[in-house]
């Protein structure tokens, strides 16, 4: 894993607060978080296509996962005034999502490897998602999942790579991550 910790230093300097490296086979996958989806909690049910159902069944994405042997963790730590300060937590993740790009960008730039990007909360990329108008997505190469729509379970992933899931009072972390192979192997598979 040694050999990819300059994708944790990309990761830094695209602004994210941390980042870490770890194999697949560590990273809890949970099915169950599909419930959470169809409950509907964040309101994006069936209008995002990078969201339930439309992004795909569960099982699907998590064996599309799962054949990345290696991924990097990152995280964007954010103070807000209260627990309340909704309009601080939609600053911190607009940050968040700025990064994730920026991050995308130049790991595309040095990276010969396949890759598989999810980041938190789901897409975010357009304003207005084509789904909501029963259109297809604009930009299916810039388009990206949740850690959960692809049954991630983040709280037992951040301490496997030494982050922390709450990081204390007037506080809000986002998280997202990277999958992706040896590019080296990869030109034998």
């Amino acid at each position: 894993m040694e050999k990819f910790t300059f994708l944790c230093d990309i990761a830094k300097e695209a602004g994210f607060t941390a980042a870490g490296l770890i194999t697949i086979d560590r990273i809890p996958f949970d099915p169950a978080f599909r419930k959470a989806c169809e409950a509907n909690q964040c309101g994006q049910y069936g209008k995002c296509w990078t969201c339930p159902p439309s992004v795909g069944p569960i099982d699907e994405l998590i064996a599309e996962a799962k054949a990345f042997p290696y991924a990097i963790v990152y995280q964007t730590v954010g103070g807000i005034e209260d627990s309340y300060d909704f309009e601080g937590m939609m600053e911190v993740a607009a940050s968040h999502n700025r990064n994730t790009r920026t991050f995308i960008e130049r790991t595309a730039k040095v990276w010969k490897g396949d890759f598989l990007h999810l980041s938190a909360g789901g897409c975010h990329y357009c304003e207005r998602c084509a789904k909501r108008d029963e259109e297809p997505c604009r930009f299916p190469d810039k388009a990206l999942a949740s850690l959960e729509a692809y049954g991630v379970a983040v709280s037992q992933l951040a301490p496997r790579v030494g982050m922390k899931y709450i990081n204390g009072v007037n506080t809000v972390t986002y998280f997202g991550m990277c999958l992706f192979f040896d590019a080296e192997k990869e030109e034998t598979r």
